[in-house]
């Protein structure tokens, strides 16, 4: 009578470990753990922000900040991470799926449209870009943010990435001019490992923000909608 085949042990353990680190990111990351995880994080000289976001948030501060934008009527797709880092003439979030950046523009425009981690999400990207293109102002800026290498991440769906080249065309070709697209990158072997199974805090003295452009994490790009 023939055998069932035999699992390597590696294989084995392997699947056990990576069980394991995923039912352990979840426990600490669910509703009941995350303030004494967070609290304990702070003692220990960790930030109140992720490593693979440290560098993008810099930069991409540095390209708002770059704006007059106390004069700025802005809009953040799904989101609300900018409400407070800067000082805008106003401010407003579109929350899926009440607003469906795939279905649907604005009747009010703005001069700033901030899509943080969104794009990688939606079904038709073209079809979102677009749309954001017809909401802004003429001059106005299409702030976007995405992930690279990552793992995959269903909120409620996981789609699309870019590189810095991809996402200039991409931008492109929904209506901005390639010329005036400005695009930036971060990552490393490093941050790529470590936020294999969990999403880590960074520490100034655990984790290097050295920047290797081959193993980008974080892309984004700054669109402008011509006069």
């Amino acid at each position: 009578m023939p055998t069932a085949p035999s699992i390597p042990p590696n294989v084995v353990g392997s699947f056990s470990e990576r069980t394991w680190k995923t039912r352990f990111a979840t426990f600490l990351s669910s509703p009941s753990m995350r303030p004494r995880v967070m609290a304990l994080a702070k003692l220990l000289g960790f930030r109140d922000e992720q490593w693979i976001r440290v560098v993008m948030n810099r930069e991409t501060l540095k390209l708002v900040l770059q704006l007059p934008t106390r004069s700025l009527d802005v809009a953040e797709i799904s989101g609300c991470f900018w409400r407070d880092r800067c000082p805008f003439k106003s401010y407003t979030t579109l929350d899926f799926p009440e607003f469906d950046i795939c279905r649907e523009s604005t009747e009010r425009k703005f001069d700033l449209v901030i899509a943080e981690q969104v794009f990688e999400h939606v079904l038709w990207p073209y079809r979102g870009a677009k749309n954001v293109f017809d909401m802004l102002r003429p001059g106005g800026h299409f702030l976007i943010t995405l992930p690279f290498l990552i793992r995959i991440h269903g909120y409620p769906t996981d789609c699309s990435r870019w590189t810095e080249v991809g996402l200039r065309h991409f931008l492109a070709e929904c209506g901005f001019p390639l010329d005036e697209i400005v695009t930036g990158s971060w990552g490393n072997t490093s941050c790529v490992r470590s936020n294999l199974w969990v999403w880590k805090r960074y520490h100034p003295l655990l984790h290097s923000l050295r920047n290797e452009r081959d193993f980008p994490m974080n892309v984004w790009a700054v669109a402008r909608r011509p006069d």
